[in-house]
């Protein structure tokens, strides 16, 4: 029995067997990461829990225009993970809704984050969004400084510090862990993993900074406060 972390663990796990059951944990996007057939017939030996439900990329977009009405333009900054292309999709369908207009921004290095960013900073009422990377993830710190240098309001997607970003909204991974341990359990008991379907998020995080919103100038709607997980004074 093997409990595994992202795409590259589980990849590597299931060239090596065929036979051991594989649950994996926060893989982005198993079907198109080609680990399993689909998310409710996975097959093989090879099943777990997602990371990302995707219908939250719109959800992203709502609550940046909640915290900043104003806001008429966003960059979306996708790094080279490739399941970027599907919270994209998601976006571009509510960006109109909200009155939105889009920026995608692919970028594979601290150099492409900034120029990127300094390009778009020219444009009025802009904020910003960076999608669930690695790359990203490592450049943290870099995105939230130029977020404040060009005060801009910022939201993240990845399971990591807020630092001194304005909104984080993701899945909450330690749920996931605790959902893959009851796959564990029935597989001990006798299930094929093949058979147990690939499940996806149902609990999510929201943190708010309250020290960043005063810092751009906003005023946080107390409803918004009131659903968020963590509030950062």
């Amino acid at each position: 029995m093997i409990v595994s972390g992202g795409t590259q663990a589980t990849t590597v796990l299931r060239d090596l067997t065929e036979r051991i059951p594989i649950v994996f944990v926060h893989v982005a996007d198993p079907v198109q990461e080609g680990l399993v057939q689909s998310l409710p017939h996975p097959g093989a030996n090879i099943t777990g829990f997602a990371a990302y439900e995707f219908s939250i990329a719109g959800k992203w977009l709502e609550l940046l225009k909640e915290i900043a009405p104003r806001t008429t333009n966003v960059l979306v900054l996708a790094g080279p993970n490739p399941t970027w292309r599907t919270h994209v999709k998601t976006m571009q369908d509510a960006a109109p809704l909200l009155e939105i207009q889009l920026t995608i921004a692919h970028v594979k290095s601290a150099a492409e984050i900034e120029a990127e960013v300094d390009a778009f900073a020219k444009r009025p009422r802009g904020a910003m969004i960076a999608l669930p990377d690695i790359m990203l993830s490592a450049n943290h710190e870099r995105i939230t400084g130029l977020a404040g240098k060009y005060r801009l309001p910022d939201l993240y997607a990845n399971v990591q510090a807020l630092g001194n970003g304005l909104i984080r909204y993701s899945s909450d991974w330690p749920d996931l862990y605790r959902r893959a341990a009851t796959y564990v359990d029935r597989i001990l008991k006798g299930a094929e993993p093949g058979d147990l379907p690939v499940q996806q998020p149902v609990k999510f995080e929201l943190i708010i900074n309250l020290k960043t919103a005063s810092a751009l100038g906003l005023t946080v709607p107390p409803a918004l406060l009131a659903r968020a997980d963590e509030v950062i004074e």
